[in-house]
């Protein structure tokens, strides 16, 4: 797209969720000198830009934008610096993170080219009970400007390299922004500054019913199990167990099941019907269905394109 970001088209504008990207960090940019090169949604609430200025000076503020933004340099920005922090400039592999409670000023010098993934907090957070061993309420993104990380670097540059359009492509797309969410957990999250937290599970027990669970992805899991895990009523364990993992138990499980999914499609030649059994699926149809409503594709699809 050629034309200058604040003459999109009003479609593009409209079809950004009010609340999280239509009033932040895409609303800010939209609204400057920035020509937006391309854009695509990758599923999962996950949206991408690649955005080009050049301009001799102008200023631009980010307000608590509500989703977070990792934003890498392609190319340019050496002139271009945040303004709580003068002297630090950008330059190509750069990456810099903006939190949803984030507020900042920079002054934008010459010629910039950068990419920008946009992602809600639960998208980063949610990752931290299997990843880190921490609960989602307990951490958020880091504030960092311009800091340079191999392996995050490397998927971000390969992103910007890829198609986005169509289903095929915005697929192969989605799964290298969640390889780099997951780094980014690894590298850039921090205490979430708040007052002390109160109530959930206790770290112990928040561990055990995990691991059951993983454990027994292929098995019917009631509620009724975990509570005894848990040592508490079947109530009282939903109440806790949607505070320390940031959803409910079927949710949970039920998204387990499809990462478990996932994961075998990509890493192994076991059959479809293998896999539907090996993640707890009923039969084949119903693992599919629920593979294609989480997904947006079959799973022998999803396998085919990303092993293509």
């Amino acid at each position: 797209m050629s034309s200058r970001a604040n003459n999109l088209p009003a479609t593009l504008l409209s079809s950004l969720p009010d609340g999280q990207l239509s009033h932040s960090v895409f609303k800010t940019m939209s609204e400057t000198d920035a020509q937006l090169e391309r854009f695509a949604w990758l599923g999962d609430e996950l949206a991408v830009a690649i955005w080009r200025r050049d301009t001799p000076v102008a200023e631009t503020s980010y307000n608590q934008p509500g989703h977070h933004t990792l934003s890498y340099y392609l190319d340019g920005g050496h002139r271009t610096e945040r303004t709580e922090l003068p002297g630090l400039y950008g330059a190509p592999k750069r990456l810099c993170t903006l939190p949803d409670w984030h507020e900042s000023s920079w002054t934008v010098r010459g010629q910039m080219h950068f990419m920008h993934i946009y992602f809600l907090p639960q998208h980063f957070t949610r990752r931290a009970v299997v990843e880190l061993d921490r609960e989602p309420r307990e951490l958020t993104l880091a504030d960092r400007t311009y800091f340079e990380h191999e392996r995050i670097g490397h998927l971000c540059a390969a992103l910007a390299d890829m198609p986005w359009d169509g289903p095929d492509a915005q697929l192969r797309a989605n799964e290298v922004t969640h390889e780099a969410l997951s780094h980014l957990l690894l590298a850039q999250s921090a205490p979430l500054q708040q007052a002390r937290v109160r109530g959930g599970l206790a770290p112990v027990v928040r561990r055990r019913l995990a691991d059951y669970i993983e454990a027994n992805l292929a098995q019917n899991i009631t509620l009724g199990m975990l509570a005894v895990l848990a040592c508490m009523s079947e109530f009282h364990l939903v109440r806790m167990f949607k505070v320390s993992f940031g959803m409910s138990p079927s949710a949970w499980i039920a998204s387990r099941r499809i990462e478990h999914a996932r994961v075998l499609l990509k890493t192994t030649d076991q059959s479809l019907q293998q896999i539907a059994d090996a993640c707890g699926y009923a039969d084949l149809s119903h693992f599919s269905h629920r593979f294609r409503a989480a997904i947006g594709t079959a799973p022998s699809r999803y396998r085919s394109i990303l092993l293509a």
